[in-house]
């Protein structure tokens, strides 16, 4: 159930499964464009589809009011509750959006475009919701489903756990303290495992007697499926005290799609990408969000376009692609002086 694949381009009124319903840790992402004469619409998480059924959130946007707000609601045995309202709207009429919904344990988070919205406390038990509609005036180009990532698969012939090279870059800027100048060959993630641990479900919430996952460092994964728009990777954890540098790949078979690089040593975050054994030009304008020891979480948003980064609910980077066959990206990687608690995608 955690492998369900997005919905692209639904016609509106929409209402579809949400395979497994929801648990801590899930988000659903929904990118669209709101129409330019909007003037409502709204994206529901709902318990069941037939009948009246219990709605947990009620997203609704409003463009009709005197000021430009959304509302957001639950609705029991068919009445509604109090409403909770945000101002400004922060999706604008003829504008493209990127909406999450974080599933934490006491509420849901909001994210607009990589930026906190709002939290919603949880009035109806978040185990209950197994459907998501959407209607009004917007288009929606997908909704995507992220799981949190319960452990690294195991090792293959051919598919080494941690690669290891202590080659940096030949140039004076290199891109990461321990980062490999050749990537090694991968065999076909997505192919090699994506039919095996969806059958197997192996992906799946773990019973109660199973131990906690365990995030080491070297960490890598495979993502199957591969990115699309709409989806994204969340890495929780805490940056050592005496860090020098850590970094955050997206791989694909020959290459690095993002190499994202915070240095401590020089007060920047570095980004590029790997392509045909060379890197590119470095991008590192943006500041630098992480601290020694201090925890933070990071939610990197692939869009259309570009990868959008948000640290500790603030969007800092975005990084347009330069490897565009996206679906080939299906490895995470995560090595440096960090500790993690968490990763989701």
């Amino acid at each position: 159930m955690a492998c369900q694949q997005p919905f692209f381009n639904p016609r509106l009124p929409f209402t579809g499964c949400i395979q497994g319903a929801l648990h801590e840790g899930k988000t659903i992402t929904v990118t669209g464009r709101v129409l330019p004469g909007c003037q409502r619409f709204y994206v529901n998480l709902q318990c069941g589809s037939r009948g009246n059924p219990d709605i947990a959130l009620h997203f609704n946007p409003r463009y009709d009011e005197s000021k430009d707000v959304v509302i957001c609601n639950t609705m029991q045995h068919s009445k509604w509750g109090p409403e909770e309202r945000e101002y400004p709207a922060s999706m604008t009429r003829g504008a493209n959006f990127t909406l999450m919904f974080l599933v934490n344990r006491d509420s849901y988070s909001l994210i607009v475009n990589g930026a906190h919205f709002m939290e919603y406390l949880h009035r109806l038990s978040f185990s209950r919701v197994d459907t998501i509609t959407v209607d009004g005036g917007v288009e929606i180009q997908s909704i995507a489903f992220s799981n949190p990532a319960v452990t690294s698969p195991p090792p293959q012939p051919g598919y080494p756990v941690h690669p290891h090279s202590g080659q940096r870059n030949r140039t004076k800027s290199h891109q990461s303290k321990s980062g490999p100048k050749t990537p090694p060959q991968w065999c076909n993630a997505t192919q090699a495992f994506s039919a095996a641990f969806c059958a197997q479900g192996l992906f799946q919430t773990p019973p109660p007697y199973t131990p906690q996952p365990s995030f080491v460092v070297p960490y890598k994964n495979i993502m199957v499926g591969g990115l699309y728009p709409g989806r994204n990777i969340i890495v929780q954890g805490v940056v050592n005290h005496n860090a020098d540098r850590f970094y955050v790949n997206l791989r694909f078979n020959s290459g690095v799609a993002l190499h994202f690089n915070p240095r401590f040593d020089e007060n920047t975050v570095v980004r590029n990408s790997l392509l045909k054994e060379q890197w590119g030009p470095e991008e590192r304008k943006g500041g630098m969000p992480f601290y020694r020891g201090q925890p933070f979480t990071m939610t990197i948003t692939c869009d259309t376009k570009c990868y959008r980064v948000m640290v500790n609910g603030v969007q800092m980077f975005s990084y347009n692609h330069r490897h565009f066959l996206l679906q080939q990206i299906d490895i995470l990687e995560v090595e440096g002086d960090v500790s993690l608690s968490s990763v989701v995608f």
